[in-house]
């Protein structure tokens, strides 16, 4: 993987500001612009994939916004776990009255000792998550299919594949995470350039991870 280079390819792009500044002010669309703008990194994921010269696209709003939902949709099962154990998990803490400290310190007790399982659960299947989606969301593209993001045992197939390599993009979440705030220096439209280039870094890092996980495996490229 060329981690440099998904940092790096926006500006290789000539009109990569126009593109980028387009993707950002979607992005301002409730609900709707956020599933665009996934949709539109999981395009770049997509020619990363192909080896495409020129990985960074036009907004295609109609076939961003189904790839985006897609991808929502993949997202939203692999974290059922966490949806439905948390929403049990506050329903036991009404039903005991943990809300308005009317409990006995016995019960306040068990349910804390079972907040600190539940909050190390979440912490592992967080880091789970982060290596997993990318690999669901590449599958998902490669097959052309959301069946093909859900087949759990093709994901974690890949992910054993090239375990560096998601790691790695884990690696480029964290600092993604950090170049983003970075856009309220430049105030409001910097906010948007820095959330919608950070996008495409991450789609650009799920191809390289989907691509090495392939070539591991022996397997050759997603054709364009």
């Amino acid at each position: 993987m060329d981690f440099g280079m998904a940092f790096g390819f926006v500006f290789q792009d000539k009109d990569w500001l126009r593109k980028v500044l387009i993707v950002a002010l979607v992005s301002l669309i409730p609900i709707i612009g956020q599933l665009v703008v996934l949709g539109w990194g999981l395009n770049v994921t997509r020619r990363v994939m192909a080896r495409d010269p020129q990985p960074l696209p036009d907004l295609d709003f109609g076939n961003d916004l189904a790839r985006g939902f897609q991808a929502f949709v993949i997202g939203l099962v692999y974290a059922l776990p966490i949806i439905l154990i948390s929403g049990i998990f506050g329903l036991l803490g009404s039903l005991l009255g943990i809300d308005s400290g009317n409990t006995s310190d016995a019960v306040g007790a068990i349910y804390l000792l079972f907040s600190l399982c539940f909050g190390l659960f979440s912490l592992v299947y967080g880091v789970f998550l982060a290596l997993a989606l990318p690999a669901a969301y590449a599958n998902f593209l490669a097959k052309g299919s959301l069946g093909a993001g859900l087949n759990f045992g093709e994901v974690f197939r890949l992910v054993r594949a090239a375990p560096g390599a998601y790691l790695l993009v884990l690696v480029g979440s964290f600092i993604v995470g950090l170049i983003a705030p970075l856009g309220v220096i430049l105030c409001f439209v910097g906010v948007l350039l820095t959330y919608a280039y950070g996008m495409a870094v991450m789609g650009h890092l799920y191809g390289q991870a989907y691509n090495q996980a392939l070539q591991n495996l022996g397997v050759g490229a997603t054709p364009a």
